[in-house]
Formats: C-alpha cells, structure tokens, sequence
C-alpha cells in the first residue's frame, strides 16, 4: 500500500480494504505483527470486556487513574464523530500525525498480513501509547474477548462489566456462549472483576479452568444507593457518600462499583478515598451516553443498541419524569434483534422516525420502520437522510417536547455533529 503523504482519512479509508472480512475473530495475525514491532508495554494494562457499559467504565477508570500523576493511554471503539477519539493519552485524542505515524510503523512491518479495521487501530494505539510512555493502558475490548485483537496484549487486570444478547451472529445466541468469549480476557492468577450480580456458569467455570483470581459483584464486592448518594464495600475497603457520577442513569452506579472493585483487585487501594473518587467522577463526559442537549426542544443520544441497553435508556428516560411527547430517530444494523430493542422504549416513545444507519450493515429504513410498527403497534414514518429524519421530527415537536437519537453508533454520531454544527 503507499502511504507516503497520506492522510488520515485516506488512510482509514484504505484501511477498509485490507482484509476480506470486516470482522476476522482471530490472534494470529495480530500477535505476529505485534511482536515485529517490539513495543515495550505499558506498566500496568487493563482490559474491559462485556456487552453493556465498557465505554462509561473506561471513562470512569480514567478518570480515577489520571490522580496518580502517571500518563495514562485510552483504546475505545467505536468512535462518535472522530476517529481519534479511539486513542487518547492523559485524556486528549491522539492527533491525525500521531496516529497516521503509528500506521506507518505498522505498514513498514506488516508483510502480507490482512489486518481488519480495528486490528490496525488496536495496533496503532498501542504503538501510540509506547511513543507517548505510557504507564497504564486501559483498553476496551471490541467485541467478545477471547479473540478480540486487544486480547493479543497481555493484561495485568481485567472487568468483564456484564452480558447480554448482542453479536449473537459472530458470539452465539445464548448468554452462556457469549459469557464463555468474553471470559477469554481471564489470565492465571491474575484479578478479574464481573460487575453483574447475575453471573454466567461460564464465567465461574473459565475462571476456575484458567486459573483466574475472579471477584464478583454480591460476593466480593457490592454497593447501596439512598437518595442523593451511594455507599461501596470491597474485600478490604469500604467508602460511604458517594456522589453519584456524572453520568447520567441509576446504572451507572453499578458501572462505577465494579470500577472500584478493579482497582482495589489492582494493588491501588490508595485511591478508594471518598473525595479522590467524588472528584473523579464528578468530571465524567462521554458523548453518545444520555447525552442531552437544548435546542429549542430537548434532544438525547444514546449509542444503546441492545434489548439489555434500551431497558437501561428506558429506565433513564422515565426518571426524567419528562412531561412533554417524545419522538425518537432511531437506526440499527443488521445484526441487531430490532423487537428486543425497540420493546421496552414503548410507553417513553410517543413517535418513531426510521433512518438508514451511515454503515454498509444497516438495515434499510423502510424494513427498520416495517420491523418498528409491527413491535408497537404505531406508525413509523421513513426518512431518506438524516437531515429530513431531524426536520420531520421538528416537525412533530415543540417547546417541552424531547427528541431521541438511538440504536447505533453510527446515527448518533453523524447526529451529534449536525447538532453542534447548528449551535
């Protein structure tokens, strides 16, 4: 491939060729590049696998991390609107030369490899975090774990933060298969936290199989919310007025204990201190996550995309105790269980607008908005772009009333950039 000069959107656009499957489920290919690298490896890594959650529990962890004084490199994915969000040190995007450079170093010693998309950006992070010294690297898994590129890196410490249906196609279609990949991020006698009170057969018996140091929430590590704030107990600490973090939902509470538990698990018990912990999620910002903005009428973007996460954005929607109508534009892909999702939205959604999602796995708008009306039983009116779905649903709107952008990353995020554009 030449890629003297090349930009970075040229770059992620030839990127996109290099491999005949956009999803390749395995190490091989990874590891050995990696290994013609020869990186030297952060300190300390993190990994955080699961279906729900990993993106807030990343923030979280960074967030906390960052009061220690050591430099700390994020890997997230999908991005919002840049791709650079994916890679950031001490809380700031890797720029286009950084990560345009770690490609280059990539390319010189790839060979014949087909890298995917997301192998190359989980390599080039990593090449990014050795540029920059990183200490501690937290890396968010993309999809399973077991042979997801980031499992290629050895990890010190692990969260798996739950498990739903979701990737049935690519993990299995019950929860036990795909609670069997995500464990594959457990490493012998090295600490892995599971954050559900509900836990997989498969969690405990891989633990068991690979010689894990497994802690669980409702065993060994749990907490309690009353009003205003939440108390946390480990296996050797215990923190009592809590604020609830800044992100918005009652579950992000739950994201937020197993976070602490990581940390105590990790030898870092020096930070489970009430103001050290009020303070760093008192500064929580993730785009896409109950992220509200007012223009004019009140508008939320959630990346949910799952039955498990709609129920969540559901619960959240009607705490607002939101008196107006809501209209909700919504795209999902192909792999995404459309009844399951759209189902406990119901009584919160009282128009729904049916978009084709910004990816070649989208499911057409008229076939989303077919699959929409059969679940509620409401009309679901079809838009050709994402700026005729925003119209009509100003359209349907006024003062009081709020709008919903959900169902994948690859809606919100295009939405999130046309409303800052308008600000």
């Amino acid at each position: 491939m030449n890629t003297a000069g090349t930009p970075l959107a040229d770059w992620l656009a030839q990127l996109e060729t290099l491999s005949p499957c956009e999803i390749d489920l395995r190490l091989e290919r990874v590891e050995r590049v990696l290994r013609r690298l020869a990186l030297p490896q952060p300190k300390t890594v993190f990994h955080i696998a699961g279906t729900n959650g990993k993106g807030s529990s990343v923030a979280m962890l960074e967030s906390l991390l960052r009061s220690t004084g050591e430099r700390i490199g994020c890997y997230t994915s999908p991005h919002i609107i840049r791709y650079n969000e994916r890679i950031r040190v001490d809380g700031v995007e890797a720029t286009d030369e950084q990560i345009v450079a770690a490609f280059e170093q990539i390319e010189v010693v790839r060979g014949g490899e087909a890298l995917t998309y997301f192998e190359y950006g989980t390599l080039a992070a990593m090449v990014v975090f050795a540029e920059r010294l990183v200490d501690v690297a937290i890396l968010e898994v993309g999809m399973g774990g077991r042979f997801d590129a980031v499992n290629a890196i050895e990890p010190d410490a692990g969260l798996i933060t739950n498990i739903s249906l979701d990737h049935c196609d690519w993990l299995g279609n019950d929860i036990e298969t795909i609670a069997f990949e995500k464990a594959g991020i457990m490493r012998g006698d090295k600490p892995v936290i599971f954050a559900s009170r509900d836990v997989p057969r498969s969690i405990l018996s891989q633990a068991d199989e690979v010689g894990a140091s497994l802690f669980t929430a409702g065993k060994d590590f749990d907490w309690s919310a009353d009003g205003e704030q939440w108390s946390w107990q480990g296996s050797a600490h215990q923190l009592a007025g809590l604020e609830w973090p800044a992100l918005a939902g009652k579950h992000q509470v739950g994201n937020a204990a197993a976070v602490l538990a990581l940390v105590e698990a990790a030898g870092l018990g020096e930070l489970l201190d009430v103001a050290t912990v009020n303070s760093a999620f008192a500064q929580l910002q993730l785009d896409g996550r109950m992220q509200q903005i007012d223009a004019g009428v009140s508008w939320v973007l959630d990346v949910a995309h799952n039955p498990a996460a709609s129920a969540a954005l559901a619960d959240t929607l009607r705490e607002a105790s939101h008196r107006g109508q809501t209209v909700a534009i919504m795209a999902m892909l192909d792999d995404k269980d459309v009844e399951g999702f759209v189902a406990p939205l119901q009584d919160q959604v009282s128009h729904w607008i049916a978009v084709t999602a910004d990816s070649p796995r989208a499911i057409e708008a008229a076939e989303l908005a077919r699959q929409v009306a059969n679940t509620t039983n409401l009309a679901c009116l079809v838009a050709g772009s994402l700026d005729e779905a925003i119209s009509c649903a100003l359209q349907l709107t006024q003062p009081g009333d709020r709008v919903l952008v959900t169902g994948s990353f690859y809606l919100v995020g295009p939405a999130l950039n046309q409303l800052y554009s308008r600000r």
